[in-house]
């Protein structure tokens, strides 16, 4: 098998000297999609974080491109994430931006694009997420689900070879939810992107996921595969997916 693009060496993180995770190993490969699931505050986003270098360990290390990232100076991280593309579950979006500004900020950041390349681009992602329409707006005025389609566009706009999704279905009707997840299927045909998606709904891991991680108890188990994860014997495997069939769960703002 090829070397991991991302791997994870008996990683603990603390947040507020409180133990999120601990002894966590794993490791992603190119051209994967990854799916992260778990309950409310089991630390699903702070492992994402962590994988994606901006989160510490306080034990063990990340290595991205086996570069770790707790080694890399402020210019070396700068150019890993010119290949990685973030969307954050609060979008993180820049208000005194509008959405098409919001979209070209990387490119200005990464590239050396003129202003019309950046533009073309930019609208390009917009288009993918059905935003061109609204390129003008400010970001204050979008709904939810319109913001986090704009934090879709603006992580795909460098065209990164990683792509970091932070529960893109989070708050989002059925109809836009599907939506969101089969515009995620064709960003991944388009750009064959790796991907790390964090998600508290299975239907949509399952959709989403060549393999599947469970988050919780600060522990992480690999559970395979969609057909896997739902013929696993694993106590606790069996206890999130049915306890998600009563009733899908609701994250908090720590997860």
């Amino acid at each position: 098998m090829n070397a991991a693009l991302i791997e994870c060496k008996d990683v603990t993180i603390e947040l507020g000297g409180e133990v999120i995770l601990k002894d966590v190993n794993l490791s992603i490969y190119q051209g994967e999609t990854v799916v992260l699931i778990g309950t409310s505050g089991g630390g699903k986003s702070v492992l994402l974080k962590t994988l994606a270098g901006l989160i510490n360990p306080v034990q063990g290390y990340v290595t991205c491109w086996g570069k770790k990232w707790t080694e890399l100076s402020v210019i070396g991280k700068h150019d890993l994430y010119s290949h990685v593309g973030m969307q954050f579950q609060k979008s993180a979006l820049f208000d005194e931006l509008s959405v098409i500004e919001n979209v070209a900020y990387p490119l200005r950041e990464h590239t050396r694009m003129s202003e019309d390349e950046i533009q073309a681009r930019a609208l390009e992602c917009l288009k993918q997420v059905s935003l061109e329409k609204a390129r003008n707006m400010e970001t204050y005025d979008l709904s939810g689900g319109m913001k986090i389609r704009l934090g879709v566009a603006r992580s795909i706009a460098l065209k990164p070879e990683i792509l970091f999704l932070d529960d893109p279905t989070a708050g989002l009707d059925p109809v836009n939810s599907d939506e969101m997840a089969e515009l995620l299927l064709n960003i991944k045909k388009n750009i064959n992107s790796t991907m790390i998606i964090v998600t508290h709904d299975i239907s949509r891991a399952y959709q989403l996921a060549g393999r599947i991680f469970l988050i919780g108890n600060r522990m992480v188990k690999e559970t395979g595969s969609a057909q896997q994860t739902r013929d696993s014997k694993d106590p606790s495997v069996q206890q999130f997916i049915h306890g998600w069939l009563k009733g899908p769960l609701t994250d908090g703002n720590q997860n």
